[in-house]
């Protein structure tokens, strides 16, 4: 996955959930997840979900601390496997706190949009960390 206009090059991995029933990231922050109980990149329904970090337990950024710079209009490519790849155009960012995600983030039907989803200050490590997530959506060019 690319967002030439802010440098994100990132592996995308297939996820799920973990034994809380919340959605798996990949360890690795240069590697975004992919929610792979929702469309794939390029399906023509749905939200396409895709999950990365900010940054590690180390302090060095991952490949999704470049989301805080993301404008509407920045172009994403997604690769994929036997296919060509997909393409997408930023149309709007939101920060949310963690417990409101909307449940429209994962919906399986509609237009077709890809929405990337980070973790967003404020960072209270008594609290476990991030408090909020950053959403981008974006969505595939018009024909």
């Amino acid at each position: 996955m690319q967002v030439p206009s802010v440098g994100i090059d990132a592996a995308v991995r297939p996820v799920g959930v973990d034994e809380h029933g919340a959605l798996s990231i990949p360890r690795d922050p240069t590697v975004t997840g992919w929610y792979r109980f929702g469309p794939a990149p390029g399906s023509a329904h749905g939200s396409a979900v895709l999950v990365g970090h900010v940054d590690s337990n180390t302090g060095a950024l991952g490949e999704f601390a470049a989301l805080y710079e993301v404008r509407p209009g920045a172009r994403i490519e997604v690769q994929r496997v036997g296919a060509e790849p997909t393409t997408y155009r930023v149309v709007s960012r939101s920060t949310v706190p963690k417990d409101k995600l909307p449940s429209s983030v994962f919906r399986r039907a509609g237009s077709p949009v890809l929405t990337l989803i980070t973790c967003a200050p404020p960072f209270r490590p008594e609290l476990g960390g991030y408090q909020s997530n950053l959403i981008v959506t974006a969505k595939p060019p018009q024909p």
